[in-house]
């Protein structure tokens, strides 16, 4: 499959582009600014996903892109223009998306939203508010085939395990009430759904 990776430089990405070449995929590697991608094992593509044109030029003739973008602190409306410019560059191409997205909109065990719960740290709360506004602008979108992914509470690095669980607009916790999935697992699901599509313009979510 030819995959290729926007925000490749960060967290999310880079394992996004390792799990994939580890699979046997052909990967390009995208991002804003390629310097910040040293020790990937491909070579990187600058590439903005705000810009349809960059993300045309780099999804020509690819069975998928996949979307790791985070914005920095105090530039999270950024995250809604990279989605809009993903969306415009794939349309009409046929090339499947699947985007990393937030946890903000998923519901808890106390039926609230994760971004509405009263302890909700106040510090995260204008990713959070990015995020589901970047669901909103995927959920109105009906030309692309797309994938929203939503992690868990918690997404840190940690081992690849090969497992997790698989849910759809509810917040998955484990019996002691943990949310939380490494990043290394966060990114064997994400190959899993890009090999055996399952969700299309819907969500999904996993945890352990």
């Amino acid at each position: 499959m030819r995959i290729t990776v926007f925000g490749a430089a960060g967290n999310v990405g880079r394992r996004v582009v390792a799990e994939a070449l580890s699979r046997g995929h052909e990967v390009t590697a995208v991002a804003r600014d390629p310097r910040r991608a040293k020790g990937l094992p491909v070579p990187v593509r600058p590439g903005d996903a705000a810009n349809p044109e960059d993300v045309a030029a780099v999804s020509r003739g690819q069975d998928l892109v996949i979307t790791a973008t985070r914005p920095a602190p105090g530039r999270e409306d950024e995250l809604v223009e990279a989605t809009r410019g993903l969306l415009k560059g794939l349309a009409g191409t046929g090339v499947r998306l699947l985007a990393v997205g937030g946890a903000a909109t998923l519901t808890t065990p106390a039926g609230t939203t994760v971004l509405d719960a009263p302890d909700f740290p106040a510090e995260l709360r204008p990713i959070a508010s990015a995020c589901q506004a970047q669901h909103d602008v995927y959920r109105a979108e009906t030309a692309v085939d797309w994938t929203y992914a939503s992690p868990p509470a918690l997404l840190e690095p940690g081992e690849r395990t090969g497992r997790y669980r698989l849910g759809r607009d509810d917040l998955l916790v484990d019996a002691d009430g943990r949310s939380a999935i490494s990043m290394e697992d966060f990114a064997v699901a994400l190959l899993d759904e890009a090999e055996r599509p399952r969700h299309h313009r819907t969500r999904f979510t996993v945890a352990y």
